[in-house]
């Protein structure tokens, strides 16, 4: 068992780790890294509750100060990690070589900020506490005119909070549709209209040309030549694993830490987990990365345990699960919804709610549900995690 363990990342994935690790009676020196310097948060409600004011900063928070000290856990926060050297197995924190016969990397993702696009004041990406903070104050202090860029889950979530605090909102983004990389455009259509409903001005197909403003934005100019207001903008087009600080160390990385189906890494005693992992996926036949809170706890949680006995180590095979509050409903998905079959247990794309199934005919691979009650969503994603056979799950529900 290692005596000296390493966490890099103030994470979901690398808090759960650390709880797992201390669950399962390791009891040498375990260290956490971590580029925030705020104690570990919960990053979901950032673009949600936090935004609108159902939740406060406490609620956020991972665990208070006073369980990591009960974990006796050595916190250096604050202080991003900055290289990894495999050879004399340990990571530079700062000035300092932190030494480590185990390591977790946990992480996960950044914004992708477009270049030329942050030069003026009001202009954010939300991604992190601070980020929420600032667009919450301006939010909150009046700014009558917000463009969001970008209509995945963050962004319609950015423009729901909007609506709350009363902001005229223009959603817009460059693909063809509204949560493209999640579902087909008709499963998205109900959220499109959920959002139109509640006044938030949704424009697909469009890019932005630029942000414009002397020292503030004051106006953003969309591709086919449309110039709109702007107090405020918001942008959410999409984030890449934090890993530019493992340029250097000899791990494999391609869009994520390869790892293999147990998180290992491509060096022994080193794991990778949640928003900066890719591993293996036995339900697609490839390699995947996921940015979403249950993949990340449930994988910190399944590193430290392989980590403590490679010998048992076990595969990681979990469900990809995402949730998204908007309006007073919840869209959820499991598995993936991009495949050949859908079929609508209940509703449809032109319903205001609907619960759907999605197989590549010979199983369930998915399930998209948007408004609805809990439980028929919960016995569809237990389909998806079982991979029932296609024709049997259809038939039982027509």
């Amino acid at each position: 068992m290692p005596s000296n363990i390493v966490v890099v990342g103030g994470s979901v994935a690398g808090v759960e780790a650390l709880l797992a690790l201390r669950s399962a009676g390791y009891d040498g020196r375990l260290t956490l890294v971590g580029a925030d310097p705020e104690l570990p948060y919960n990053p979901t409600p950032l673009s949600k509750e936090l935004l609108s004011g159902e939740m406060d900063e406490d609620d956020i928070r991972l665990l208070p100060e006073e369980e990591f000290d009960d974990l006796d856990v050595n916190l250096l926060l604050g202080t991003p990690a900055q290289a990894l050297h495999l050879g004399s197995r340990t990571v530079r924190v700062g000035g300092s070589l932190l030494a480590y016969d185990g390591l977790i990397i946990a992480t996960g993702s950044e914004a992708v900020r477009p270049q030329g696009w942050f030069g003026l004041d009001g202009v954010h990406t939300l991604r992190t506490l601070d980020d929420a903070r600032r667009v919450r104050q301006a939010m909150s202090t009046g700014s009558p005119s917000v463009v969001v860029v970008g209509a995945g889950f963050i962004g319609c979530e950015i423009a729901a909070a909007a609506r709350h605090f009363g902001l005229d909102v223009t959603l817009v983004e460059a693909a063809p549709t509204a949560l493209q990389r999640a579902v087909p455009a008709h499963l998205a259509a109900p959220v499109v209209s959920l959002q139109r409903a509640n006044g938030v001005r949704v424009v697909c197909g469009v890019g932005v040309a630029g942000i414009l403003g002397s020292e503030r934005v004051d106006k953003v100019e969309f591709t086919d030549g449309t110039v709109l207001d702007a107090d405020l903008v918001v942008v959410g087009v999409g984030a890449v694993p934090a890993t530019r600080w493992l340029a250097d160390s000899g791990l494999a990385v391609d869009d994520g830490v390869i790892t293999d189906a147990t998180l290992r890494t491509t060096a022994p005693g080193v794991y990778a987990v949640g928003d900066a992992a890719r591993w293996p996926h036995p339900g697609t036949g490839g390699s995947i990365r996921v940015e979403h809170w249950t993949n990340a706890r449930e994988q910190g949680k399944r590193a430290a345990l392989n980590l403590l006995d490679p010998e048992a180590a076990q595969p990681y095979a979990g469900v990809p699960y995402v949730w998204s509050d908007l309006f007073g409903k919840r869209f959820q998905l499991a598995g993936t919804a991009h495949a050949e079959h859908v079929h609508f247990l209940d509703g449809g794309p032109a319903a205001e709610s609907y619960l759907a199934l999605l197989g590549d005919g010979s199983r369930v691979v998915g399930a998209v549900g948007f408004g609805g009650s809990p439980r028929p969503f919960n016995q569809a994603r237990r389909l998806v995690a079982a991979g029932a056979p296609w024709h049997e799950a259809v038939s039982q529900h027509e």
